[in-house]
């Protein structure tokens, strides 16, 4: 018989510890592992036998029994402190690797690697050799992606942007009047596509396959008014985008949808045609100053759309009707689009703003400008003044 190393011989009180422990049930998988190994090593079996018989390898039968003979059941059973693998940088190598990546990559080079970035960590000499694995959890670490890229406008916020955005917050927080409406006016370009193929219907277990090819059938451009308190919307689609057009959506806004409006509250964005003067080119100037004197414009400010409540109703009108389909023609745009407006206006689906001119105060107050001085201050100097 095969004389092992290392002994095991249990005592009676041993032995009861080790089979308590492997039948309650809330030990961890680890020491109820070990526990069975020293049951099996005392019963006088092999190494290979309690490794074919546990599913371990012979190596963890041997530390388990050799940690049992040189220490005692306690230290057989519990993990040690393992001292683990040194670690990759140090402070000072982690600051220089996100220092770098967030540098202008190198000529010819759009965007950061893990493979260039222990390149360059090599030749700057901050490390002798770092692999692109190691670089990349450093990263994750320190929460950065040097290869992605989110677009935003950055506002410059003068004095200019805060009057034009509280004018508009003001404007929201009205009640809903009928005799001044308040609309949401804006638009947006749409491409007319239209398949190369028909695509493979949708199957249990497979979804609808769309040829990736598509034939491009040119742009129209969709104006949209939105009155947010009354949960009424309209889209107007044209060819183009000209200052006849817009006059047009203007006409159409004063005399088709809301004649006896005694004043129509248009907030809008600055863009070079939102002019009252456009009404003058398609109108004598008698009719144009009716319908200008109906209508006042309320511009958000520059690179601050986030203002314009029509920018959530194009939002979701792209996710519920236009979004992952083709659709050839202005015809066909026109019919969905028309479907998808009226059951909108039906359920009378409104906006629900939550931000106001405290919000603003209270959250964007150190992007004001600064005040030189305030009310109270120049109050009381006008009033030493006399």
């Amino acid at each position: 018989m095969l004389v092992q190393k290392y002994d095991v011989q249990l005592t009676d009180e041993e032995g009861n510890e080790l089979r308590n422990l492997c039948s309650k049930g809330q030990q961890s998988a680890r020491r109820v592992r070990k526990a069975n190994i020293l049951i099996e090593a005392a019963l006088g079996r092999t190494d290979e036998e309690i490794s074919q018989n546990l599913n371990v390898s012979c190596a963890t039968v041997q530390r388990t029994r050799r940690r049992f003979v040189e220490g005692n059941l306690k230290y057989a059973l519990n993990d040690c402190f393992r001292d683990g693998r040194p670690k990759i940088f140090n402070g000072i190598q982690e600051a220089a690797l996100v220092a770098l990546a967030c540098t202008t990559p190198p000529e010819g080079r759009c965007t950061w690697t893990t493979e260039l970035l222990a390149e360059q960590m090599a030749l700057l000499g901050v490390v002798e050799n770092i692999s692109p694995t190691s670089v990349r959890i450093m990263l994750k670490k320190n929460e950065l992606k040097p290869w992605q890229k989110q677009e935003w406008c950055i506002p410059k916020i003068d004095a200019e942007y805060v009057w034009r955005m509280e004018d508009v917050l003001e404007l929201y927080a009205d009640p809903l009047d009928v005799e001044q409406p308040v609309i949401c006016f804006d638009e947006t370009p749409c491409q007319l596509i239209e398949e190369s193929r028909p695509c493979v219907p949708m199957k249990p277990g497979q979804p609808i396959r769309q040829d990736y090819e598509y034939k491009r059938r040119g742009t129209v451009n969709m104006f949209l008014f939105v009155q947010p308190l009354a949960g009424w919307r309209h889209i107007k689609i044209t060819n183009q985008r000209t200052r006849n057009d817009f006059a047009c959506c203007m006409l159409d806004l004063a005399t088709v949808h809301f004649p006896n409006a005694r004043k129509i509250h248009v907030v809008l964005d600055n863009l070079n045609t939102h002019s009252p003067s456009t009404l003058y080119e398609i109108l004598t100037p008698r009719e144009a100053r009716q319908i200008v004197r109906r209508l006042e414009f309320h511009y958000t400010p520059k690179h601050a759309s986030w203002l314009n409540m029509a920018e959530i109703e194009f939002s979701v009108l792209r996710k519920q009707c236009l979004d992952n389909r083709y659709i050839p023609s202005i015809g066909l745009l026109e019919k969905e689009v028309q479907a998808w407006e009226n059951r909108r206006n039906i359920l009378k689906a409104k906006v629900e703003w939550m931000f106001a001119i405290e919000d603003a105060r209270e959250k964007m107050g150190h992007l004001y400008p600064k005040l030189l001085k305030t009310m109270a201050n120049h109050l009381e100097e006008k009033a030493q003044g006399f």
